[in-house]
């Protein structure tokens, strides 16, 4: 078993094989932030959706229907890759970039036709079968 402290993130998936503390189906598949903690049970802090509005949900729930959540991990792992670019760069005196850029466009180039004979791209004809 995980141990599970205030704060943390979890993912909630309901376990068919223990029905107590199990959560209702509009959170199964949900993320939520851990506010408190018992010896077999977890209160997690949850959005849902209302008519048009988003209300924070408390939700006790047991630990066999949590999981640590994995949405972090990026995050954690790109901190740490800047921080080591910034060491870097103060190291050897020059500006480095951090900020995430989106995919470029391609870059350009010539389509040759020699070996590749252009293909026509039509609708087949509508054929009525009586």
């Amino acid at each position: 078993m995980k141990i599970y402290k205030t704060g943390d993130i979890v993912d909630i998936k309901g376990n068919g094989a223990i029905q107590k503390g199990m959560p209702h189906k509009i959170y199964h598949g949900k993320t939520g932030r851990v506010f408190n903690v018992t010896r077999r049970a977890v209160g997690v802090v949850v959005n849902k959706r209302v008519k048009g509005r988003i209300l924070a949900k408390k939700i006790n729930l047991r630990v066999e229907h949590i999981f640590q959540s994995r949405c972090r991990e990026d995050f954690l792992k790109r901190v740490k890759a800047n921080d080591e670019k910034k060491r870097q760069a103060k190291k050897e005196g020059k500006r480095v970039q951090l900020k995430r850029m989106p995919v470029q466009p391609r870059t350009q180039h010539f389509v040759r036709t020699k070996r590749n004979e252009p293909e026509v791209v039509e609708p087949i004809p509508y054929e009525f079968v009586a």
